[in-house]
This record gives C-alpha cells, structure tokens and sequence, in this order.
C-alpha cells in the first residue's frame, strides 16, 4: 500500500509550512480518507470516506458549503452539505481493499469511527479525532503495520470533558496516552492533526513526539502535508 498524507493541520488557526491542509489522507491514489480541504477532490479518488462531520474533516459542513460530486462519499452519518453520503457501518469492499468502521470516542454532537483497512497481507488503521476505542473492538486492532492517529494535544490526558447531564466524555485524548494504547497493536504510528502545542516551536514538537517512540519501543513518525508512505 501506498499512503500519501494531504493535511497534518488540526482545528487551529495558527498554520505553518508543510503544515498547512487539514484532515486528508490518499490510499494508492485511489481511496481518500477524511476531505478537510476541497483541494483534496484534485486527487480524484474513487471512493472517500469521512471519520466524522467536522469542518477540518469535512469542509463542506462549514456554512455556504456543498459538496456535489459522482465520487461515492461514506461517513458515519447523512449531512445536508452532502446529499450524497452513503452511511457506513459495516465492512465495506472497494476492489481489492476491505474496510472495517469501528466506532470511537471523540465527539457528543457528531458520530463517528475510525477506519480498518486490509489489502493483501497488509493492515493499517487510520483513526481520525478520538478519546479512546472501546475494548469490544480491540481484536481487530491485531498486528496493524501502521497506525495513523492525531496529536491535537500533547499532555497526558489531552483534554478531555465530561458532559455534567448524560457523563458522556467529549474531546481529544494527548499524544502520550494515545501512544500508550496503540503500542500493542502496532510498532509503527503516524501522528497528524496537530494542535496549536504543535506550532510553537515545530521543531522541539518534533523530538518530544518521537521521543515517545523511543520510549514505548515503537517507530514514530511526524507526519507533514504531501508526506508518502510506502508498506
């Protein structure tokens, strides 16, 4: 599999170069994961998929936004902005790649899931925005060659709330515990969708984020816009 990330830029203002495009990510020049920039649709993908109804995952949920397109579009939920998008919630095939939703915890207001992609003996999984993937699906995370996840924050801990009416709990976990859960399923992780943290000094960013590679035994890569990865 070949991967070509198009956007490492969370939710934040502050921008930098290599930095600049949100949420994307090409499989083989064939499948896009998340359409954080309409410049994303260049790529001409045969199918994309969206981890969740963001506007730095999705740009057409922003106001005065729509996307209208032949290309199919899968998310975890319908959005006016797409009258198009096909609600997956289980394994899709497209050609020779086999595609497993598996639900997350990030958000209160939107759905959403991370990704589980098979081709041949490969696996990667791709997660988008989250706090935690609940443990029923922790069999499927076995032997991943590649993980991509984000590093909105980098404190233990990230931030994460608790809705005082329902307990349910919203937000980013940090790079360190993502890290800390991931390790057991894979030996390789990709971070994107950095955090203003991330834009303050890029490059001390860089070393306390391989840094928890190091300590964890696992390869740690920062990822940056346009950055290709081959498995």
């Amino acid at each position: 599999m070949k991967i070509k990330i198009l956007g490492t830029r969370g939710k934040v203002k502050v921008s930098a170069r290599g930095h600049s495009k949100h949420s994307g990510i090409l499989l083989d020049e064939e499948i896009l994961f998340d359409l954080g920039e309409k410049s994303f649709l260049k790529q001409k993908p045969k199918a994309i998929l969206i981890t969740h109804l963001h506007p730095d995952h999705a740009f057409f949920v922003k106001g005065g936004e729509r996307l209208s397109t032949k290309i199919s579009v899968y998310a975890p939920e319908k959005h006016l902005g797409c009258p198009g998008i096909k609600i997956i919630s289980k394994i899709l095939k497209i050609g020779s790649y086999q595609i497993t939703p598996l639900p997350t915890i990030h958000s209160r207001k939107v759905k959403s899931q991370a990704y589980l992609v098979q081709k041949d003996d490969k696996k990667i999984l791709y997660t988008g925005d989250l706090i935690w993937i609940e443990k029923k699906y922790h069999k499927y995370l076995q032997n991943l060659d590649l993980i991509i996840t984000e590093a909105s924050f980098i404190k233990k801990g990230g931030m994460v709330r608790r809705d005082k009416k329902t307990g349910e709990i919203f937000g980013h976990n940090g790079a360190p515990d993502l890290t800390h859960l991931f390790k057991r399923f894979t030996k390789h992780i990709v971070f994107i969708h950095f955090g203003s943290w991330f834009y303050k000094d890029i490059k001390a960013a860089k070393k306390e984020l391989k840094q928890l590679g190091k300590e964890n035994d696992i390869k740690v890569e920062v990822g940056y816009d346009g950055m290709k990865i081959k498995l």
